[in-house]
């Protein structure tokens, strides 16, 4: 006789873990229109009943999903500029490591995900922009302002320069689960992240001079 409890012998308060866990992994590898709340009740051990107690719909599900895995690291990245102490530049290298080693820890690149989505799901995009990529940008803006103000950068659009920070490591993201071919983009992203933000930092050239 088996010793392995059944899921029903589960504590109740670990399912909605399991089920998120489950059903985040299987949007990634499979993609959200072709996962079934069956494949994720599987995955999970749970019944499809359980699933639906927990979450009403499948995209209900997504959002709890990034609730749970992706928005609490915005405040994670808070803390870790104010525990560092850091000068603008020092913040702004403390928060784009931070993103960069999340994103790169990420098994799939949920950017991926929703490009391919969001034409049958726009509503799944649009919770992603307003609770991860607004706050995320604004808090990037908001370090740049303080720099600007402190004297450490020259007067620029801050927000225009939050995008550009992150568009190296958005696309060389979404490339790598693209395309795993010899000519893929395997680039370390925390290594991309702090190289780009180098060059903003400080541009290539040698002086004023040289122009």
């Amino acid at each position: 006789m088996s010793t392995h409890p059944r899921p029903r012998q589960r504590r109740k308060e670990a399912r909605p873990g399991e089920i998120i866990a489950a059903a985040l992994e299987l949007f990634l590898t499979k993609g959200f229109a072709a996962t079934r709340i069956d494949d994720v009740a599987k995955a999970a051990g749970v019944t499809k009943g359980t699933v639906y107690l927990y979450y009403p719909s499948k995209e209900a599900l997504f959002q709890a999903a990034l609730r749970e895995t992706v928005i609490p690291n915005i405040a994670r990245a808070d803390e870790a500029i104010v525990t560092a102490g850091q000068s603008a530049a020092g913040q702004l290298r403390t928060t784009i490591r931070f993103w960069a080693t999340s994103i790169a820890e990420c098994r799939g690149s949920l950017l991926k995900l929703l490009i391919a989505e969001a034409g049958n799901f726009p509503e799944l995009a649009d919770f992603y922009f307003e609770e991860v990529v607004k706050p995320v940008q604004n808090h990037v803006a908001c370090i740049i302002h303080h720099g600007i103000e402190r004297g450490e950068f020259r007067p620029l659009d801050a927000e225009m320069l939050a995008r550009t920070l992150f568009a190296p490591i958005a696309l060389t993201n979404i490339w790598r689960y693209t395309h795993s071919g010899p000519n893929a983009l395997q680039s370390d992203l925390v290594a991309l992240a702090e190289f780009h933000l180098d060059v903003v930092l400080n541009g290539i050239m040698l002086s004023r001079e040289s122009t």
